[in-house]
């Protein structure tokens, strides 16, 4: 596949979604391989990029990957219109920001039977902050079979929610410098007889707290009440829910007077009686580093052991 050809491929989705490339470029993947890696823009608001990189010999004409490239460049279309698009929250109430991911997926330098991708979250509060950490997602041998193409647009969605899921578990920790730390992705997260991802059990009470939080920090304090879409399918995925679902809880909280609705309901901004809650949601992140925090036992710290 020459670079024009995929150019032009990415060109023509791009377009059909409401996009545009902005920039294109030759790099290379961890381990050297050639890849493109394009800028594509939103046409309606150009100053709202994201990236996208692709194995230089990846062929987006291939009919296998027609849907979930077309749903990929949709989504990306519309997340694009959220005041920070690389934004997302975690379950434990933490606002990080997804960056630094350097796709597609490399098989591991170790020898394991493992493909891997790396990338880097943030901690985003609003205030100056230099915790996150740095990711080494892994997919099993096994689990990769289950996946369209180890290229970001097929990819993206699960790995962004594992990283969630695991931080959700107490099992990342947000330091300000560090190793990377390892995401397993493996085939708990994906249910064979139904063909989705699952992440979370959720019900309406934890889904109206997610979609509060969500738009108390990304629309009040990190998109200046710019409207945030509350119905995004990585979300649904996260939750273990549908994007109506979202819509429909979303709208429950209209009602009590917490967010406003627009967009035929896909989007919300905090109204003044939420934004007045910043106590408690400061609250939830302080709760939140602290459970990712490694403790140790004090007395062993101190040298006093049993052993």
């Amino acid at each position: 596949m020459s670079t024009t050809a995929l150019a032009s491929q990415i060109d023509s989705l791009a377009k059909t979604a409401g996009l545009t490339i902005a920039d294109t470029a030759s790099a290379a993947d961890y381990t050297g391989n050639p890849t493109t890696r394009f800028t594509l823009a939103l046409a309606a608001d150009p100053a709202k990029t994201q990236t996208l990189e692709l194995s230089e010999a990846f062929d987006a004409s291939n009919p296998a990957y027609a849907t979930e490239l077309a749903t990929y460049f949709a989504e990306s279309a519309r997340r694009l219109r959220n005041p920070r698009p690389d934004m997302y929250l975690a379950m434990l109430g933490l606002p990080l920001s997804f960056g630094k991911f350097g796709w597609p997926f490399h098989g591991s330098t170790s020898g394991a039977d493992t493909s891997l991708v790396h990338g880097e979250v943030n901690l985003e509060t609003g205030e100056l902050s230099a915790l996150h950490a740095k990711i080494s997602a892994s997919l099993t041998q096994t689990f990769a079979e289950v996946v369209t193409a180890l290229e970001q647009p097929f990819a993206e969605s699960f790995i962004y929610n594992a990283v969630r899921k695991t931080m959700d578990q107490g099992q990342l920790e947000l330091t300000k410098s560090g190793n990377r730390q390892p995401v397993p992705v493996t085939t708990r997260y994906y249910s064979p007889k139904q063909k989705i991802f699952i992440f979370n059990d959720t019900d309406d009470t934890k889904r109206s707290d997610f979609l509060t939080a969500k738009v108390y920090w990304l629309s009040g304090v990190l998109g200046g009440s710019a409207p945030v879409w509350i119905a995004d399918p990585r979300d649904a995925q996260y939750l273990n829910t549908t994007a109506a679902e979202l819509k429909s809880v979303a709208a429950k909280l209209a009602a009590t007077g917490l967010i406003t609705l627009s967009d035929n309901g896909e989007s919300a901004a905090p109204t003044a009686e939420l934004s007045a809650r910043q106590a408690q949601f400061h609250a939830e992140v302080e709760d939140a580093l602290n459970f990712i925090k490694p403790h140790f036992n004090e007395d062993m710290r101190g040298g006093h052991t049993n052993m």
